[in-house]
């Protein structure tokens, strides 16, 4: 296989979080290759839980659908102590949201649907199989790489360089860098077995049950009627021997009769894993950037570990389009470091709280675990103590990218820096959900604007036309888009003449009540130079 001499991006391993970025490039235009060492999708169930968000991001690139239509949603689960349930915990959600909580589906799938991504634009996102990274060297304008493909050496010089490729990054390890953090000693066999089953789609988790005394063991449903099965390990047991089959079925089977499965069923997977809080300290080094397990690793309880990495490649791509088509320095760039690295911190600190439950690390968490599941059999107060506290999205309070906030008396929920949240809103007879006006350009959202705001709205929204990603200008209000269930109003206030800047990543850029123009332009204009240049000719004339 010949690969070309010069990319605009490399992309070092084509998992999920690579793939999707490679599909979201190519949605603003951006050229890449990806390099994947396997010769095909994964194999197993590895990461399953999709969540809300993840599936937003997929969207983007329009891989979200054939997710959705494949995968298992669900809202909610149940926990047990022995054999008593002490917890049934729902995650919140409305019929008229656009997306379920979480979607169960095996890795692999969301790896084809996001390759499949990649095809709609077949000229700018290209794969490469059997292809890995052996060598890195930076320079101040690029990065050459040293990559093996099908046994032949060849060196790629790229502009940037993206490590996507997992815990044992070779990127990483190449550029000298190491994760910091803690590592936990407990470890989980992780089991794939076929059988059909009539159970709802919940998380199940059982402590300490008759089937598997002394363990904690966890259920989900996936698609193609396949149980995943997660149950801890003794200390002293041997992982090499813990995942031998003569060791592992028996296990399986006695908790499958415990639940009364009584189905047939056999097994697909066997692997296993223990939980690590790992992190670089930033996620830019010059023009190498780490997105994924390349860096961080993130504990699976709670799901965080798959979602924060599509939430990287979602944070990431938009700015790599912007400095690439040059419509933004590479100081940009340093944001996604930022922004990211904090959500990390904030993920790895609520997976810490979950392992420690899940995985108690010393006598003392076993012994406080093991109360506050007695008492959750007689106290419905305590039963919080147990709740797994699924991913969500991680608001980024002090990012250098958010503006002063003007509207503070809208309330918490759209603050500069927080997600934006999903409305379902009706234009004419069609409905329309806010978050599908995401992944593309800026938003502008206004609330019942007056003529010259309206005004000054269309004149930047046309003042970046030009752009390859311009200003969308959305009007919620009598003339426009209306708020039917009153979602706009709960999550954005009604304040007329209130404006929201959404980033193309569906963050709050800022708010204002009716602004002045120029509070706008000046918010936009580090994203469309035109803005820049546009003022200067107004302000010669």
């Amino acid at each position: 296989m010949t690969l070309p001499s010069h990319v605009p991006v490399l992309i070092a391993g084509g998992g999920p979080v690579g793939l999707t970025l490679a599909a979201l490039l190519a949605e603003y235009g951006i050229a890449s290759l990806t390099l994947e060492a396997d010769e095909g999708y994964c194999s197993g169930s590895r990461a399953i839980c999709m969540s809300r968000r993840s599936q937003e991001i997929l969207s983007w690139a329009g891989a979200d659908k054939p997710l959705i239509d494949t995968g298992l949603a669900w809202t909610g689960g149940r926990s047990y102590f022995r054999d008593r349930e002490v917890l049934h915990f729902q995650m919140p959600h409305d019929p008229l949201q656009r997306y379920a909580p979480m979607v169960n589906i095996q890795q692999y799938h969301v790896e084809e649907f996001a390759h499949q991504a990649m095809q709609r634009h077949p000229d700018l996102a290209k794969l490469a199989w059997s292809a890995r990274v052996t060598d890195v060297q930076p320079g101040p304008d690029g990065v050459s790489v040293e990559v093996e493909a099908d046994g032949v050496r060849q060196t790629v010089r790229t502009d940037w360089l993206v490590a996507c490729d997992g815990g044992r990054s070779t990127v990483r390890e190449a550029m000298g860098l190491k994760l910091e953090g803690m590592q936990y000693e407990g470890r989980y066999v992780i089991v794939d077995i076929e059988q059909e089953s009539q159970r709802p789609v919940e998380r199940l988790a059982w402590f300490d049950p008759p089937s598997n005394p002394g363990s904690t063991l966890l259920m989900h449903r996936q698609p193609g009627n396949v149980w995943r099965v997660d149950y801890q390990i003794r200390d002293d047991e041997d992982p090499d021997e813990a995942v031998k089959p003569e060791n592992v079925l028996p296990r399986v089977r006695s908790h499958l009769d415990m639940i009364g499965e009584t189905a047939p069923w056999k097994p697909l997977w066997i692997s296993i894993y223990n939980a690590k809080c790992l992190t670089l300290d930033r996620y830019r080094h010059g023009r190498v950037l780490f997105a994924g397990d390349a860096g961080h690793l993130v504990p699976i309880f709670g799901v965080r570990g798959l979602n924060s990495g599509l939430d990287d490649a979602g944070n990431l791509a938009w700015k790599l389009a912007w400095v690439l088509k040059g419509q933004s320095p590479d100081t940009l760039l340093d944001s996604y470091s930022i922004e990211r690295v904090h959500a990390t911190r904030q993920n790895l600190a609520y997976g810490a709280k979950s392992t420690e439950f899940m995985a108690p690390p010393d006598f003392g968490f076993r012994l406080m675990r093991e109360a506050a599941l007695r008492l959750a059999l007689v106290d419905d107060g305590v039963r919080s103590l147990i709740n797994p506290r699924q991913s969500a999205p991680i608001s980024y309070d002090a990012s250098p990218l958010n503006r002063e906030d003007r509207a503070p008396e809208a309330g918490p929920a759209a603050a500069p820096g927080q997600p934006a949240p999903d409305a379902l809103l009706q234009d004419g007879n069609t409905p329309q959900y806010l978050t599908a006006s995401f992944g593309a350009g800026f938003v502008a959202l206004t609330i019942a604007p007056d003529v010259a705001l309206s005004e000054e709205l269309d004149r930047l929204a046309a003042d970046t036309q030009n752009a390859p990603h311009p200003l969308r200008v959305l009007r919620a209000g009598d003339d426009g888009l209306t708020d039917p269930h009153g979602q706009l109003a709960a999550q954005y206030g009604n304040q007329t003449g209130a404006v929201y800047l959404l980033r193309p990543d569906g963050y709050v850029l800022g708010r204002w009540i009716a602004p002045a123009a120029d509070e706008l332009r000046a918010a936009l204009a580090p994203y469309y130079p035109s803005l820049h240049l546009n003022a200067t000719s107004k302000g010669q004339a």
